[in-house]
Parts: C-alpha cells; sequence; structure tokens
C-alpha cells in the first residue's frame, strides 16, 4: 500500500492546529485575567464610594472632600483602562479561535484526502487480491484440477 503522499502536510497542519490549540487556551487565560482586574477594580470602587457616602454624612472637610473625588477619579481611569485591556484581550481571543479555526479545518480537508487515499489503496488492494485469486482458480481449472 502506497503511503499518503501529502502526509508531511498532514503532519504539519496537526501540528500547526495544535500550536493554535494552545495560544487559544493562553489568551482565554489572559482575558480571564484582564477581566478578573477589572471586576476587582469595580469592586473596590463600589466600596469606596460607599465609604465616601458615609463620610460625606458625618462630614468632610474640603480637603477630605477633594481627597475622595480625586481618588475615585483615578479609580474611574484605572477601570476605564482596565475596559480598554478586557476589550483587546477579547479580540485577541476572537482573532484566537479564528485561527485554530482555520487550521482545524486544514487538518480535516487534509485527513479527508488522507482517508479517501487509504479507501481508495485498500479497494485497490482487495482487486488486486481478487484478481489473482480468480487466476488462480483459472489456472487450476485449465490444469484439470476442479
Amino acid at each position: 500500500m502506497k503511503a499518503f503522499p501529502l502526509q508531511s502536510l498532514l503532519d504539519l497542519s496537526q501540528t500547526r492546529m495544535d500550536d493554535a490549540a494552545r495560544r487559544l487556551g493562553q489568551l482565554l487565560a489572559s482575558e480571564q485575567e484582564v477581566e478578573k482586574t477589572l471586576a476587582l477594580l469595580e469592586q473596590y470602587r463600589e466600596e469606596y464610594e460607599v465609604r465616601f457616602r458615609q463620610a460625606a454624612q458625618a462630614g468632610l472637610s474640603r480637603d477630605e472632600w477633594g481627597n475622595y473625588q480625586s481618588f475615585l477619579g483615578r479609580l474611574d481611569e484605572a477601570i476605564a483602562q482596565q475596559r480598554s485591556l478586557v476589550a483587546a484581550s477579547k479580540q485577541r481571543t476572537v482573532d484566537g479561535q479564528r485561527e485554530w479555526l482555520d487550521k482545524r479545518n486544514r487538518v480535516k480537508a487534509f485527513d479527508a484526502l488522507s482517508q479517501r487515499h487509504t479507501a481508495n489503496e485498500a479497494q485497490g488492494a482487495a482487486k488486486s487480491e481478487q484478481r489473482a485469486q480468480d487466476e488462480h482458480a483459472a489456472k487450476t481449472y485449465r490444469n484439470g484440477g476442479h
């Protein structure tokens, strides 16, 4: 049986798909990490704002008021930056998924060709075997050995 002539391409495409799957796993982990950081920042901002309101009810000096407002502003900036990181990470994950799907489809195409090659080789071998049996039977018959 002849080897599949595109086996090296099938192997290479499989390796590339595996690499893309690994990269996608890393991208997903990174996305979860930046989302977790965003959630922590948002939670901290909410808690800090509650403390600010409680302090405001108790009475704040002008400086204390300004410090709270300034810190809330910095938290808002940090949250906005983190949201940008989350959006960029999500886009990289989408791109990674697309890349993995492309690589998987290439593997499937080469695999289908490989299976077709194997089936054709098996069919050819079966025909050769049948032909050999037929020739042997005919030779046996001709030689009078029914």
